[in-house]
């Protein structure tokens, strides 16, 4: 049997699609944590590489249950949680990092403990930037809720799924807005979101995984909510390649779903991370109606799996991360939308041991989290020939009860780049912070 970390990424950043998957009919999904014992291996990870170029300034455990990605804004940290062994609903832990050195948690919100309603959810994903519209002037958090285990809870009308809303100006004190609803019976809820504002409006950007073909193309993966008003969001639009572009979900071995999205700063193109039909480009300007631009594609001896992705320069060049065994972050140059052309491929020594997750970019360097191999730092100012500029490990003693792990192991889900430092988020051992010399 290989290693976990070749599998459980798969595992536990598409839990919503593989119980999809595994059969024609969505109605056959495994149980979340039963499926993952099956497929898990508990034993200690091989030895990955150690920390190069780096300056560790600070790690926060913050006790049992596991961890999923983390957001920065304003000198704190915002640490989502995953779904675990238990479920144990923790939501989002909220850290002080102006002394970086030394953060202080300040809060938890979306969590079971303080809203019940959030029973059996888990918070993949949590997004906090400022909005200003003529409802709302403030800080805006907006959280994915999933529910946990499989056909039971999706079928559960009283266990919430969608996203929430939250008011985190004062991040001591956050309070709730709104939480949004997706349909239940039909889905688990908001896998990935963005948020972003446009004038004096502002949207939530989701992926709903496999909605298109549990609904027979009805309601689309990828919905476009109005949040201007973060205590009444309304939703304003959406897109699924079925119906836009007669490309099924489902063709052979390929799945075809939107995972993740990001817009740029404008909010006027949205890339979706759309699995086996690689990253799709949409003109968002008019949020009523998407309009295709073109998407990337993978060769015949290629796994597809796009997974998420990061701009830079403007709208010219396209990180795109495949979230499979041995897969390896690709580089686009998307001037032309409609032909993108894939410059470079970024490869570290030994990548067949594992997959990479999710990209940001800040300057002319690209920040990586990859599991085992913690966060990988690349310069790509020369996108055709990006290299190896840094690299976080986390070394750490702790054995997580809800995690997989019968012993300390590395497997770091999420990264955000702040001036001042970096910010890694360990499934199993909590936040990180360090800086790249």
């Amino acid at each position: 049997m290989k290693r976990f970390r070749l599998l459980l990424p798969v595992a536990c950043a598409c839990l919503l699609a593989l119980g999809a998957s595994a059969s024609a009919d969505p109605g056959e999904e495994q149980d979340h944590d039963a499926h993952l014992e099956a497929i898990l291996d508990p034993s200690p990870p091989a030895p990955q590489a150690k920390s190069r170029n780096v300056e560790v300034l600070a790690h926060v455990y913050p006790g049992p249950g596991t961890n999923a990605d983390v957001y920065g804004h304003r000198n704190h940290a915002y640490l989502a949680s995953w779904v675990g062994r238990g479920c144990l609903s923790k939501g989002v832990r909220v850290y002080d990092l102006r002394d970086p050195r030394n953060p202080t948690h300040v809060s938890t919100f979306a969590d079971v403990a303080s809203d019940p309603s959030l029973r059996r959810t888990w918070t993949e994903k949590v997004i906090v930037k400022h909005v200003n519209t003529p409802a709302f002037n403030g800080d805006l958090a907006v959280v994915s809720f999933q529910t946990c285990s499989g056909t039971a809870d999706r079928l559960d009308p009283s266990v919430f799924r969608g996203f929430g809303l939250y008011d985190v100006t004062n991040p001591a004190q956050p309070v709730k807005l709104a939480l949004y609803a997706t349909e239940p019976g039909v889905n688990r809820g908001s896998h990935e979101i963005w948020l972003e504002s446009a004038g004096d409006r502002a949207y939530v950007y989701t992926a709903i995984i496999d909605s298109e073909l549990r609904t027979e193309r009805a309601k689309a993966d990828f919905r476009i909510v109005d949040v201007s008003d973060p205590r009444s969001p309304v939703e304003v639009g959406q897109w699924g390649a079925w119906k836009e572009l007669g490309i099924p979900p489902r063709e052979g071995v390929r799945q075809n779903f939107v995972h993740s999205v990001i817009t740029n700063d404008q909010a006027t193109r949205a890339y979706l991370s759309y699995w086996d039909l690689g990253t799709v480009i949409l003109d968002i300007s008019n949020p009523a109606q998407p309009r295709y631009l073109g998407r990337t594609s993978f060769r015949a001896d290629e796994t597809g799996n796009a997974h998420s992705a990061a701009i830079a320069r403007g709208d010219d060049l396209l990180v795109e991360t495949r979230e499979t065994g041995a897969g390896l972050p690709a580089i686009y140059d998307i001037s032309n939308p409609a032909a993108p052309v894939r410059l470079s491929d970024f490869v570290i020594d030994g990548y067949e041991r594992d997959t990479v997750h999710d990209p940001k970019i800040r300057g002319g360097k690209v920040y990586f989290s990859w599991y085992s191999f913690g966060v990988v730092v690349a310069d790509i100012s020369r996108p055709t020939q990006p290299k190896l500029l840094a690299q976080f490990v986390p070394e750490h003693d702790v054995v997580n009860p809800d995690f997989f792990c019968t012993t300390p192991c590395t497997e770091v889900w999420g990264t955000f780049v702040d001036g001042n430092y970096v910010l890694a988020s360990d499934m199993n051992s909590g936040l990180w912070v360090f800086r790249v010399k």
